[in-house]
């Protein structure tokens, strides 16, 4: 049988994969990417609301969980937030920061995947979509494999298959099976940046809040995210909880202050002596949801006004509200989760190529690599980094 030859084949025609066909086809390169999915960028498209959370201008190493949090210093270093923006510029897309540095379209996330298809078209690269690779082997050359039943030949084999994240949109453990298939080693992998879920009877008592937000700030270990949540009829949601949802394990507590920086239980005891006639609950809606106040103040027995509720009940309530200690008992999955944490394990390959160290040839990059980002715009910066660092070797 014939085999098609190319010096690079890239599986996986998503953000990190398109970079990385990008750079090499650029080289001059023959490059063919190949997805299983009816259209490239699938993760990109759907992606900040439909407008692209595409980088964070905050982005450093700090804000990446991993094995070892040193490996993704080489790529994000190399390529940054401000390397991206060029791209996206000379494209004319028109972009703004909303918060905490993140950068969003103005437009649609169709742009950016536009923008990358005419990348990979102006260097060259052959895009193969609605084609699964299978039959991967080592060659003498490099490795052979096949692509929607086409024998193919190349130097260069690159695994961008993302994680497990969002199964509906065909994402699979694929990328892992290759990894192992060539001896690297997985990192375990969990769901990362998803809603977390609670206990029957907790919810049944929370069932008045679904549908509340507010902003929090919030705690498990070390890692502490101040930014929105949201009551939801499964549990919490919202981008405080997606951001401790990749620090906590099952059966850990996370703590949560409603009312970040103000201390509830001293504006509560000021109020008693200046407004005694006034109900606690009136006073804590002052800086809480009104459902939120009430069922606060319900649940912790406090009724009448505050000049007759005694000092102690009020700093129960002020703990509540500033330090309110709740143990989910898991997360939504891998259905809702934005990203894979784990993955393949940074040991087994070179930060400044990401090639695997022992089987010459083989990339991986991209969410498959045991690297995850904080939510807001981090992980697409570590696919752009991760694609461009490989397409300058491959």
């Amino acid at each position: 049988m014939s085999l098609d030859a190319y010096d690079v084949v890239v599986i996986g025609a998503g953000a990190a994969g398109m970079m990385c066909a990008i750079e090499a086809g650029r080289r001059g390169r023959r490059v063919l990417i190949a997805d299983h999915a009816r259209e490239p960028g699938e993760k990109i498209r759907i992606s900040g609301g439909g407008r692209c959370n595409f980088t964070n201008l905050r982005t450093e190493p700090a804000a990446f969980l991993s094995a070892n949090p040193r490996f993704c210093i080489s790529a994000l270093s190399r390529y940054g937030p401000r390397d991206f923006i060029a791209m996206v510029e000379r494209h004319d897309i028109t972009w703004h920061e909303k918060t905490l540095g993140q950068l969003f379209c103005d437009d649609s996330a169709r742009n950016i995947v536009e923008m990358l298809r005419t990348e990979m078209r102006d260097a060259g690269v052959k895009l193969r979509l609605e084609a699964s690779a299978e039959d991967i082997e080592r060659s003498e050359q490099g490795f052979t494999l096949s692509v929607g039943g086409a024998a193919i030949a190349c130097q260069s084999l690159v695994i961008a298959t993302g994680g497990k994240s969002i199964p509906k949109m065909g994402a699979t453990g694929f990328g892992y099976e290759i990894a192992r298939r060539f001896g690297l080693n997985i990192v375990e992998t969990r769901p990362a940046l998803v809603p977390l879920t609670f206990e029957a009877g907790l919810l049944q008592r929370l069932a008045p809040l679904a549908g509340v937000s507010l902003d929090v700030a919030v705690r498990c270990g070390k890692a502490r995210f101040e930014e929105a949540m949201l009551f939801t009829h499964r549990g919490l949601s919202g981008p405080a909880i997606l951001q401790i949802s990749s620090c906590w394990r099952e059966g850990e507590a996370i703590e949560v202050d409603m009312a970040p920086r103000r201390n509830v239980f001293e504006i509560l005891k000021q109020a008693k002596s200046e407004r005694g006639r006034q109900a606690a609950q009136t006073v804590l809606a002052e800086m809480l949801p009104r459902r939120l106040a009430q069922l606060l103040a319900d649940t912790n027995g406090v009724t009448g006004a505050l000049a007759e509720t005694p000092d102690a009940t009020l700093h129960k309530l002020g703990e509540a509200a500033n330090a309110w200690k709740v143990k989910p008992v898991g997360s939504e999955g891998y259905r809702t989760a934005e990203v894979t944490l784990g993955g393949v394990d940074t040991r087994d390959l070179d930060s400044r190529t990401m090639v695997a160290r022992q089987v010459p040839g083989l990339y991986f990059i991209g969410e498959v690599v045991d690297v995850t980002g904080w939510l807001g715009g981090y992980n697409f910066q570590w696919a752009w980094a991760s694609g461009w660092c490989a397409g300058q070797v491959v």
